[in-house]
């Protein structure tokens, strides 16, 4: 197989530009995905017959649970790839990630503490769940403070490559922790094949999860194009870009 089409994603000038052709797409599907998926959630959408309105969060709850994880493995794996091939590209979508990443996470907290006040009648609980998700906050801050705090950009790669992926072992623990221990929080709802939400309620939430990852996609490959500048300010092929 000719893997030469892999390594062009290691060239910062190649990522670059496929950065800037790609992201105003990302972003435009993505709004447009959002909007169709709020009419369906927000207005098509029956009732929930016990929840009523209040589980109509989901459709932010969800999706922003989901990209909080998937975030922040895909920064674990960037974070492999950049220590283990020393690909600068990789480290700088790495850190182009975390912040994202830590939006969606806040985002899934503060949506459910919303949700779990008339739910559960308190905002928070030390569950298993929440808390693991809590402490997905604190590692995607981690990250970031480790970053800043190295002035040295080749050890502030190598010392946040490690923690992001010495971290991803609590992925599974937030994924799996309503399985594991007697949580509070409700099993994971199945939205196929044997569905526990009618498929009114579920189509809207499917195209959600699609617009926050077009949406996440967007909004990185826009920092991406930042941290690449910055990074390479030296290069000739920037001056020739902001010539």
């Amino acid at each position: 197989m000719n893997w030469t089409w892999f390594h062009r994603f290691g060239s910062a000038p190649y990522m670059y530009g496929f950065a800037q052709r790609w992201a105003p797409w990302f972003g435009g599907v993505a709004a447009l995905l959002m909007l169709i998926a709020l009419y369906g959630g927000l207005v098509l959408a029956p009732l929930d017959y016990q929840q009523k309105d209040a589980y109509r969060i989901v459709y932010v709850h969800a999706p922003s649970a989901t990209l909080s994880l998937m975030i922040y493995t895909t920064m674990a794996i960037a974070a492999a790839v950049g220590l283990i091939w020393r690909m600068k590209v990789a480290h700088a979508a790495a850190a182009a990630s975390a912040p994202i990443g830590a939006w969606f996470t806040v985002a899934t907290l503060i949506t459910g503490s919303l949700w779990g006040k008339p739910m559960w009648g308190t905002y928070w609980a030390w569950d298993p769940r929440l808390t693991s998700e809590l402490i997905l906050l604190f590692l995607y801050l981690g990250y970031m403070g480790l970053r800043a705090a190295i002035e040295d950009p080749q050890k502030a790669d190598k010392a946040s490559a490690v923690l992001a992926i010495v971290g991803v072992v609590n992925i599974p623990i937030i994924k799996y922790s309503v399985n594991w221990w007697n949580s509070l929080h409700q099993p994971a709802t199945r939205l196929l094949g044997k569905a526990d939400m009618v498929w009114s309620m579920v189509w809207p939430l499917l195209v959600m999860f699609l617009a926050f990852m077009l949406f996440y996609g967007a909004v990185l490959l826009i920092r991406l194009r930042a941290e690449l500048l910055r990074r390479e300010r030296g290069a000739s092929w920037v001056r020739e870009v902001l010539s």
